[in-house]
C-alpha cells in the first residue's frame, strides 16, 4: 500500500530570477533565506554550506545555471559559470551529474532559448529528486521492525534534497507506518548537522528522537537500544563503497560488531558508475577552524594543527542494503 508522506520544509526555490536558499548555517536558531542574484553567490552558498546535501547541491547548481543563462554574455561565459560551480565541493557526485546535464542542454539549445530551457532542466532535476525521495521512502519503510529504534548520522532529510529526504525520507515513511518508534540522532561533529538540522526536521514533523554525542553510538548498540541504522551518501561506487559524512565509517564498523543492520539511502544520481571502488572517491578537506572552534568560540589552543576531512569512505562489506529509487539491493550495485 502506498503512503503519501510530505514535509513543509523547502530549502530552495526559484522566484522571478532569484534563487532563494534556506541558510542552513543559521539553523536551528533562525530560519532565513539567502537571495542569490548572481552565480557567484550560489557558488559561495554551496562552498560555505549554506546549502548542503548531495542531491540539493546538484539542484542548487542546476538553478545556478538557469541564473547564469540570464547573466552570461555568451556561451563561453555560460560554460565558465558551470566550471565555477563545479569547483565548489569535490565529493558529492550529484553536483557534477547536474552540471553535466546542464552542459548537454547548452550544447543542444539555441542561444535565445537557453534561459527558459535551462530553467526547465533545473526544475526537472528538482522534481525528479522529489520523486526519487518518495520512491526510496516507499521501498525502504518496510525494512524496519515495528516500533524500531533507528540511528542516523548527519542530515539526509528534506534539507539535503528536493523532497522528503533520503535516509530521513525512509524514516518519515516508516514512522507513518508505526515501524519507527524513535530516532537516535548523532550530533555529527564538527559542524553538528545532526544536532542542528536532523533534530530540527524531526521535531517539526513530530517524530520522536533523542540526540546523542557521536561517541555514544557504540554504547547504545551494546546495550541493545538500536534496531537499525540508516544514513545517506554523497558518492557511491559500483562496488558499493560509498562516501558520506565523516563518522559514518565508525558507525558502520560498530554496527557490524553488534549485529545491527546498516542501510544506505540515496538516489541513483549519487551512484558514480565510472568508479569501481572507494579509493577513487575524492575526499574534501575543510578548514581546521571547523574543528578548533564551536559556535564561534575556540575549543583548542591557538596554533593547533587539524585533520578535517568532511567525508570518508565506508566499504561495501559493511552495508546490509542500499535503498535507491531503483529499489533495495545488496552491493554491488546494478541499475534496475
Amino acid at each position: 500500500m502506498s503512503h503519501v508522506i510530505s514535509t513543509s520544509i523547502t530549502p530552495i526555490r526559484w522566484e522571478d530570477g532569484i534563487i532563494r536558499i534556506l541558510d542552513q548555517r543559521a539553523l536551528p536558531a533562525e530560519e532565513r533565506y539567502l537571495p542569490c542574484t548572481t552565480v557567484e553567490e550560489v557558488a559561495e552558498a554551496i562552498r560555505t554550506l549554506a546549502v548542503r546535501g548531495a542531491p540539493l547541491i546538484g539542484i542548487a547548481a542546476a538553478y545556478g545555471m538557469a541564473l547564469a543563462a540570464r547573466l552570461a554574455r555568451d556561451r563561453a561565459a555560460l560554460l565558465a559559470y558551470a566550471d565555477l560551480l563545479a569547483c565548489t565541493r569535490p565529493t558529492a557526485v550529484n553536483l557534477f551529474w547536474a552540471l553535466d546535464r546542464c552542459r548537454c542542454v547548452v550544447e543542444a539549445t539555441p542561444d535565445a532559448a537557453l534561459p527558459a530551457t535551462l530553467l526547465a532542466e533545473a526544475r526537472a532535476i528538482h522534481a525528479e529528486d522529489a520523486a526519487a525521495c518518495a520512491a526510496m521512502a516507499e521501498a525502504g519503510a518496510e525494512l524496519f521492525p515495528e516500533g524500531a529504534r533507528v540511528l542516523t548520522h548527519c542530515n539526509a532529510g528534506a534539507l539535503a534534497t528536493g523532497g522528503i529526504g533520503t535516509a530521513l525520507g525512509v524514516i518519515r515513511a516508516a514512522h507513518a507506518r508505526r515501524r519507527v518508534g524513535q530516532v537516535w540522532v548523532d550530533e555529527t561533529r564538527p559542524l553538528l548537522q545532526g544536532a542542528r538540522l536532523t533534530a530540527w526536521e524531526l521535531q517539526r514533523d513530530g517524530i520522536p528522537y533523542r540526540l546523542i554525542c557521536d561517541n555514544m553510538a557504540a554504547s547504545l548498540m551494546a546495550a541493545g537500544q538500536v534496531d537499525a541504522i540508516i544514513v545517506g551518501a554523497d558518492r557511491i561506487t559500483r562496488s558499493g563503497d560509498f562516501a558520506n559524512k565523516i563518522g559514518t565509517y565508525g558507525v558502520a564498523v560498530q554496527a557490524q560488531a553488534h549485529g545491527v543492520p546498516f542501510y544506505v539511502a540515496a538516489p541513483w544520481s549519487t551512484v558514480d558508475e565510472a568508479l569501481g571502488t572507494g579509493v577513487q572517491i575524492p575526499v574534501e578537506q575543510r578548514n581546521g577552524d571547523e574543528v578548533t572552534r564551536c559556535g564561534g568560540h575556540p575549543i583548542a589552543p591557538a596554533g593547533t594543527e587539524v585533520w578535517n576531512p568532511s567525508f570518508y569512505v565506508t566499504p561495501a562489506r559493511l552495508v546490509r542494503a542500499f535503498i535507491t529509487d531503483h529499489g533495495v539491493q545488496a552491493p554491488p550495485l546494478v541499475r534496475g
